[in-house]
Order: C-alpha cells, then structure tokens, then sequence
C-alpha cells in the first residue's frame, strides 16, 4: 500500500529525498509550517488517510486528538536512542505523541566585515545599525517575540497555562521588534525563516539568527568566508533561544500502520540522523549526535555554540491544544505593529484577548 505523507518543505527536508527515493510513497502535502499544519488538520478532520506526518513539539499538542500515542507502537530501541529531554518535549497528556527528529535553537550568524564583533545582546542590537534580519510572518515573528520577552524577564504563559501576555516587558517587546524592523529591508514584513536565510546570503542584512538545518546554504554560500556563529542575544535577565523539536506522528486514520511503523523506524534511526547532520541540523539520536565531527574552524564553533545553547538556553511553550490559533493571532498582530497599523500597546491587548478567547 502507498503510505501518504504530510511533510514540510524547505532545506532541512531536501536530504529525506534520499531517505524516500524508491519507497512507494505519495508525498499529498509539502509545504511551510504553518500551510501544514492547516492543511493536516482539515485533512485529518474530515477522515482523510494520512499514514506519517511530520510536525513539531509545539504543534503535536493542537493535533494529539489525531494522533496514535507511540509508547506501545515505536520500539524501545528506536526510542531509547534519542535524546530524553527531546522525547520529554514530544509528550502531552501522558502520551508520546510524535518521535523526535530533530532539535533546534537558533545561532547568529554575522558579518564579519561589516561589523567590529557579533552583538551580544539584544540592547546592541536596537543600539547599533547592524541590519539584523528577522522572521517578520507567521511563528518565527512570534517566537522572536517569546524570546524577547523571556529574556527580559516576563512571561506569556503562567505555570498553569494561563495568558500573562499583557505586560510592560511584552510592549518593549513590540516595540523592540519595530525598532529593528525600521532598519531593516523593507520588505521584512513580509519574510518567513527562508527569506531570511536568503537575505543573510544575499548581503541585505549583516545579521540574523539561523536554526541548524540552515546551515548547509550558509556553509555552501559566496558569503561563507564572511559570516561567523555567534550566541544567540541576550535579554537583561536571560539569554534564551524558543526551541523544540521537529517529529514524526501517525495519524488515526493511517491505511497501514505496520508500514508507517516500518517508516517511522527508518526515519528515527542513525542512519537518516546522520544524513540530517550533514545538513547541518541537530539530530535527536544520541549516537548520530555525538559522531557528528567539525569540518572547520567555523563548523567546530558552530556545533559548539549549538550545544552550549541546548543545555543552557532552551525555552518553549507550554503544551496548549489551541495554540496553533493563539501564534496565529499573535503573529498578525505583531506584523500590523511592524507596518504601522498598530501600537505596541494595542499589540499586546490584542495577543492577550485572542489567547484568553482560545484558552476559556
């Protein structure tokens, strides 16, 4: 039977080509995070088969009403070799709900010509005119708006879950990110993770920050001689990094599940990790992790930053069914402030009342 899949698109999913050349699979959506995850859940709510999707440790949570808990299907083998904290971040509600593959944190990369040193905080950031390039869409806009406010101190979430958005912290938040914007091209308003990847290499912004899988193109690009890792910036009180962990899931209605199992075993080994890491992601597998070894000075630092940023950087959200539409809201929301069609004030008001309307 064809097993279908639902995968994302982008550079850190090209290398499964290889993974799934000659396998008798349907690929029936490839697209961005947030297209996915729309598309997976009308699919997924009308009964559609899908037999393995790939999702996200922040989003399993949105479709786990979806989804086969994997704790009595994926083998003690396939989920002993993973990293524990990465599995912990797959849980919600007692139950595995997909397998981690990969881990991501973000790292700077910066000019090297065109800037003395690599800023190490947010501060330097709005104080310099360095051209940092940002997500201005969609869940990186959001994410860089959790970091700026965990940074300095605030919250999004309180420790049951409910919505502390509304703060002085989350307004100089906004207005941070409209600081930023304002030197940046102008039409960052408009970027997802990719373009700003693309503008890095283009030579349009002198910083940014980058998850793992992006740094094949930065490796392989004009500018690789330039640009250099840096810690991800600090706020006043912390430095963070919004992270988690890209997985795999099965869904309920799978036509195949001992063909889906048979793929989710090849997807989480050390083989495919291994394969993921010469893209330069972090895979969740311990041994394809440890065996991963520098190619240069640069990669050595690289790899060295991304560690240090894991044990000592990593924030996430808390597992909420509704937060797919509460990243929704916020994300729009904060884009109008970048494009002058809203104060940081009413930004914030607005991000607390679309989080309390999805959580009551």
């Amino acid at each position: 039977m064809t097993l279908r899949l639902a995968l994302v698109g982008g550079p850190m999913y090209d290398g499964l080509n290889e993974v799934l050349s000659g396998r008798d699979v349907e690929i029936v959506v490839h697209a961005d995070h947030p297209t996915l995850n729309r598309e997976v859940a009308e699919r997924l709510a009308a009964g559609e088969r899908l037999d393995l999707i790939s999702t996200h440790s922040k989003y399993a949570p949105s479709q786990a009403q979806w989804l086969r808990a994997l704790d009595d299907l994926a083998s003690d083998e396939t989920v002993g070799a993973l990293a524990p904290a990465a599995v912990d971040l797959c849980r919600f509600g007692g139950g595995l709900m997909s397998l981690p593959r990969n881990i991501d944190v973000r790292v700077l990369w910066w000019r090297t010509d065109c800037l003395d040193a690599a800023p190490s905080s947010w501060a330097q950031l709005t104080e310099k005119d360095c051209g940092f390039g940002f997500p201005g869409r969609e869940s990186g806009l959001f994410g860089t708006f959790f970091e700026l406010v965990v940074g300095n101190g605030g919250r999004l979430f309180s420790d049951e879950g409910k919505p502390v958005v509304a703060s002085d912290v989350a307004v100089e938040a906004v207005e941070t990110l409209c600081r930023l914007a304002a030197r940046a091209p102008a039409d960052l308003s408009t970027w997802h993770y990719d373009q700003v990847d693309e503008a890095l290499l283009e030579g349009r912004i002198w910083a940014a920050a980058a998850w793992p899988g992006a740094y094949g193109p930065i490796r392989d690009g004009a500018l690789a001689g330039l640009l250099a890792p840096a810690p991800y910036p600090a706020g006043r009180e912390r430095w963070v990094s919004y992270s988690g962990c890209h997985s795999w899931a099965i869904p309920n209605t799978c036509g195949d599940l001992d063909g889906a199992l048979g793929l989710l075993e090849l997807l989480g080994s050390e083989s495919t990790a291994a394969l993921d890491a010469q893209g330069g992601s972090i895979p969740a597998h311990v041994q394809a992790l440890g065996r991963i070894q520098p190619t240069d000075g640069v990669d050595a630092q690289r790899l060295a930053i991304t560690r240090r940023t894991i044990e000592e950087a990593m924030i996430t959200y808390p597992g909420l069914t509704r937060f797919p539409s509460i990243e929704e809201a916020g994300w729009r929301a904060i884009n109008a402030a970048l494009t002058g069609r809203c104060s940081a004030v009413e930004t914030v008001d607005r991000i607390q009342h679309a989080a309390e309307e999805a959580l009551s």
